[in-house]
């Protein structure tokens, strides 16, 4: 019997066991389970026709689609390392994590938001550097280094199918499966090394608890570069049988049109998405009759968001869950029978195989209900920092502990409970955001002398970027200034929404800045 440890041996799996159900509806695009080993072998094949070989990086940068699953399927059925990109990042920012993960190819969106991604990174790179394959149409001037889906695909047709088939179902739990880039408290993002293993094996934990079932139709709003959309999204959908349904972008008005139209059973997100719903003209009269499972996570959420997202969007399962992208995405769940004061205050308990444990400064184990850092010990810890052993011995100690820079406590039924961060993260809309990051590039502006970012309250997004600097001498900025610039420069989400500008930094003795001092001029 084959052991299900690997992203090629559960598409094969999943073609056995559910056959003729549908494995992902995208527009037009219907791609049933029988369907799905050969659709994914011809990206496979075509990969290696463009000289990919097991262990190569190649990245995504592109929204929810069939072709982004069939692209990361194939990549994987070649032994590759998957290395998703945010879309909403700058070319620069992009071309950023290419470079660094060694990446030799890139598929990326033709044209999105008015963007032309391949032209963009093709002014970054040689033609002999990067090759670049577009999942959708692209209107722009014809690149070099640049092919359509149709015409890569074609180069598979060299390639034998039986060897490509082999080395497919050679690739094992042990093996990485993808390269996710995350930042922490340096402004460089780093690369997280995770197995096919612990993947399979922790969200098969998810599906199991949530009660997703073959036939479930999932509307993956989450981004598929985010371990949400790609691991507790359709990789999820492939372990249970469900129906993947991409959906490129949130938009209120589309979602409520589908969730009728499509019969959506299974709805994960933030809770800004719940609350945009809720909000919504749409919410009296839309038909939300199919809606089932619900799955958001946040340090807290309103007992009566809950509460409603039951009443009023008519969810029969509603939960949290709590992970991090150095755990592969999933550390602890509330199983469906947990009431709504502890899903709302509290993100679940620790899943099988997977230790949650208190640590204080020193590194001492905390009793129940003491606060501290949450550190995490299990199979799904990552393998590593790509390239950055020191920072990778800075998160795990020598026992294996994952140190989380997350500040919680864990009650006398071992559920979670997360109070702060030791990292200066906040969250804005669903996405992390890490000030060190944002701060970088505000250290190249001409007139800032010194920046320092904190996240603060906001109704819609749950929180939002507060910049504070203080300028060199002579020179001038104002906030609408300064928020245009950054425009320019990062991703929107990043983009700070309030500045202040101060005529010095508090210090502490060492001379760093004291960010709880800041909080207090807002």
């Amino acid at each position: 019997m084959t052991v299900i440890d690997s992203v090629p041996r559960l598409v094969f799996a999943a073609a056995k066991k559910y056959g003729d159900l549908c494995a992902i509806e995208d527009g037009d695009i219907n791609i049933s389970y029988r369907d799905l080993p050969q659709r994914s072998i011809d990206v496979c094949r075509a990969l290696i026709a463009e000289g990919i070989q097991p262990g190569d990086r190649v990245a995504i940068w592109g929204c929810n689609s069939a072709s982004w699953i069939l692209a990361a399927i194939g990549l994987q059925m070649a032994g590759a390392v998957l290395v998703p990109i945010n879309t909403r990042m700058k070319a620069v920012e992009a071309a950023d994590i290419i470079q660094r993960s060694g990446a030799k190819l890139v598929f990326s969106e033709g044209d999105f938001l008015n963007n032309d991604f391949p032209a963009q990174l093709s002014a970054l790179f040689e033609s002999s550097q990067l090759a670049i394959v577009t999942l959708t149409p692209r209107a722009g001037e014809p690149l070099g280094s640049c092919c359509d889906w149709t015409s890569f695909l074609s180069k598979g047709n060299s390639v034998s199918l039986d060897s490509t088939l082999d080395l497919a179902m050679s690739i094992t739990g042990d093996d990485l499966s993808d390269l996710m880039f995350t930042s922490g408290t340096t402004g460089k993002p780093k690369g997280v090394m995770s197995r096919h293993g612990s993947m399979i094996r922790a969200f098969s934990v998810f599906i199991e608890t949530l009660g997703i079932v073959p036939g479930d139709r999932y509307l993956v709003i989450n981004p598929f570069f985010h371990s949400f959309g790609y691991k507790a999204g359709w990789v999820s959908c492939l372990l249970a049988g469900a129906t993947i349904l991409p959906q490129s972008v949130f938009d209120a008005d589309e979602v409520f049109t589908r969730i009728s139209n499509d019969k959506i059973t299974v709805l994960p997100g933030p809770p800004t998405l719940y609350l945009s719903l809720l909000a919504h003209p749409s919410l009296a009269t839309a038909d939300l009759s199919s809606l089932r499972v619900a799955v958001t996570g946040a340090a807290t959420i309103p007992p009566v968001l809950i509460e409603r997202m039951r009443s009023q969007l008519g969810f029969d399962v509603v939960t949290t869950a709590y992970g991090l992208t150095e755990c592969g995405g999933l550390a602890t769940i509330c199983d469906t029978s947990t009431d709504n004061e502890t899903i709302a205050n509290t993100s679940g308990r620790a899943i099988a195989g997977t230790q949650v444990a208190i640590m204080s400064a020193d590194g001492e184990h905390l009793p129940a209900g003491a606060t501290g850092e949450i550190c995490i010990h299990g199979f799904h810890v990552m393998k590593g920092y790509f390239e950055q052993p020191e920072a990778t011995a800075q998160a795990i100690d020598a026992q294996g502990w994952l140190h989380t820079g997350d500040v919680g406590h864990v009650d006398e039924n071992g559920y979670l409970s997360i109070t702060d961060r030791l990292k200066d993260m906040y969250i804005s809309g669903g996405f992390n955001c890490y000030p060190a990051e944002i701060e970088a590039v505000l250290a190249q502006h001409p007139a800032i002398a010194q920046s320092a970012v904190v996240g603060i309250s906001d109704e819609r997004m749950g929180e939002v970027g507060c910049a504070f600097i203080t300028l060199k001498p002579d020179h001038t900025t104002n906030q609408a200034d300064l928020i245009g610039w950054c425009k320019e420069r990062m991703a929107n989400y990043r983009v700070p929404r309030r500045v202040e500008i101060i005529p010095a930094m508090p210090l502490n003795a060492s001379n760093k800045i004291v960010k709880a001092e800041l909080f207090k001029l807002i």
